[in-house]
């Protein structure tokens, strides 16, 4: 799934998305557990400031580097084999490694170049790949156009958290 935004128009604050996230994780009693990249921790930082969030947050990384990868997820070349970062692939690899490392319900993982410069794949800054594992599995690109590095850095959260929000709320659709 592609998407692109240039200004975040229509989602929500990250503390919104937050508590709606959380409420819904503690109704269900489901976990999560987040592997960050360009995203610097804001993520983990929006669920964690909700009320009651030991119930259902289980941990989080920021994997900024291979290194980082290597040791807080435990990446192993095979693992990343003809993959480069800032792709779905990639997004929905650390989601699913974060989720199973921590035993959780959920993973969410996050790539990307948040700026004010282009990443050294070749990612122009703006470019960000999400991914959300659990009973859902969704995916989206994102290219903001803007090379704000603390603005990009708070949508890149709040895209996460929207993405994961929409994935609680197709689990709960009939199929």
């Amino acid at each position: 799934m592609s998407a692109s935004t240039a200004d975040g128009a229509g989602v929500a604050p990250l503390a919104d998305l937050a508590a709606r996230i959380g409420a819904a994780l503690r109704e269900r009693g489901q976990t999560v557990a987040v592997a960050e990249s360009s995203a610097g921790g804001l993520v983990s930082a929006a669920l964690l400031a909700v009320p009651g969030a030991s119930s259902f947050f289980l941990g989080g990384a920021v994997v900024y580097s291979r290194r980082a990868g290597k040791a807080l997820l435990g990446l192993t070349a095979a693992d990343v084999a003809g993959m480069r970062g800032e792709t779905e692939p990639f997004a929905r690899l650390i989601a699913g490694r974060i989720r199973d490392t921590h035993r959780a319900t959920w993973g969410l993982g996050e790539t990307g170049a948040a700026g004010p410069s282009g990443s050294p794949y070749g990612d122009a800054p703006g470019h960000l790949c999400i991914a959300v594992v659990g009973a859902v599995t969704a995916s989206r690109t994102i290219e903001t156009g803007d090379t704000n590095r603390a603005l990009n850095m708070n949508l890149f959260a709040r895209q996460l958290l929207s993405l994961f929000d929409e994935a609680l709320r197709a689990q709960d659709s009939p199929q």
